[in-house]
């Protein structure tokens, strides 16, 4: 008997359930008609589209192209037709070896390093800056006065005596010579009467003499410029497509943000060099790379290290360069681009075994 109800129970649930199940396909079918019927598939226009691919303009660079050097032996005067890269200065592509890429670089050899270089050089720093000398002004010559005329008296005729009658001259009895003693010579030397002149001639006052000018001093020789500085720098193995030959040179265009990243690389980058020669001793082998930001006055922010595989006074070297770096201020048509004003800058220092 209780077997039997729960047969009916459960042909009664399935059936409900058949029921319900019809009951919305039903629905679905009466109420879920569009109210525009769909035009027949055949019936549809055929369209096409025409596009113009001349009138494609061609891919463009980046609008943050990586920066690269330019060394000042390769600038050029003109822009290139391909600005791959920014920088301080316009550089045309060349390559010294055939192509052998695809890359917008030219084929070279050299070292296996993460840094693009397409030149080869030796670090400098620039020599100190002889002290000024002064020069020697020459004091103004002195004003002489004037010479004044200094009035001569005229002197008074004096009346000639009237003649009178000649007298006999008496007969001159000879004087004894007497012959003087060698020390007494000068005593007895008589100097000779001065000429009679004419009283009626009037002395000409001799002209004064006239100033002589100071001599022209000497002025010192200009001393020689100081050395420019220049970073150590060596040629990456590089396989590219640049086919013009020439010095391995990149399509380059020089910009403002590339002539202010150069200077920051070149204030940070002196004292880096003065400061790793002096203490060689005490740094290892090894990487550190910094980041930080300019802010328009040139000062420092938010340094800091971001990884360092050389020892701990070789990363204070690389802190001490940046943070004692003279960086120029951001020019006003460059704060404006940046964002809050500043520049981010990321430098990477290696130390190699010698």
């Amino acid at each position: 008997m209780r077997f039997t109800r729960e047969r009916k129970r459960l042909w009664l649930a399935i059936a409900g359930s058949i029921f319900v199940h019809l009951l919305v396909a039903f629905s679905l079918a009466a109420f879920g008609r569009p109210s525009v019927p769909l035009p027949d598939p055949e019936d549809r226009p055929v369209e096409l589209t025409m596009i113009d691919l001349s009138a494609t303009p061609p891919p463009r660079v980046p609008t943050n192209p990586a920066y690269l050097e330019t060394d000042p032996a390769k600038e050029s005067k003109e822009e290139p037709k391909e600005k791959t890269f920014e920088s301080n200065a316009n550089s045309i592509a060349k390559s010294e070896v055939p192509a052998s890429g695809d890359l917008p670089v030219p084929s070279q050899q050299g070292k296996d390093s993460p840094f693009l270089q397409v030149e080869t050089q030796d670090s400098a720093l620039p020599s100190k800056e002889a002290q000024a000398q002064p020069q020697v002004t020459p004091p103004p010559p002195v004003a002489t006065p004037p010479p004044t005329a200094t009035p001569v008296p005229t002197p008074k005729a004096t009346p000639k005596p009237k003649p009178s009658a000649p007298r006999p001259k008496p007969t001159p009895l000879p004087e004894p010579v007497l012959t003087p003693e060698p020390e007494r010579l000068a005593m007895l030397t008589g100097t000779p009467p001065p000429p009679i002149r004419d009283p009626n001639e009037v002395e000409a006052t001799p002209p004064p003499p006239e100033p002589t000018a100071n001599p022209a001093l000497l002025r010192p020789r200009p001393q020689r410029p100081p050395s420019a500085y220049q970073p150590e720098k060596n040629q990456t193995r590089i396989t590219g497509g640049v086919s013009d030959r020439g010095p391995s040179a990149v399509n380059a265009v020089g910009t403002p943000l590339g002539k202010y990243n150069k200077a920051v690389s070149d204030a940070v980058g002196v004292l880096w060099y003065r400061y790793t020669k002096e203490k060689r001793d005490l740094t290892s082998v090894g990487t550190a790379v910094l980041e930080g930001e300019v802010d328009r006055d040139g000062k420092i922010r938010n340094l800091r290290l971001v990884s360092n595989s050389a020892n701990e006074s070789f990363a204070n070297i690389c802190l001490q360069s940046f943070q004692e770096a003279q960086i120029p201020p951001i020019p006003e048509e460059l704060v404006a681009t940046l964002p809050d004003g500043r520049l981010p800058v990321t430098f990477s220092f290696t130390m190699y075994a010698n």
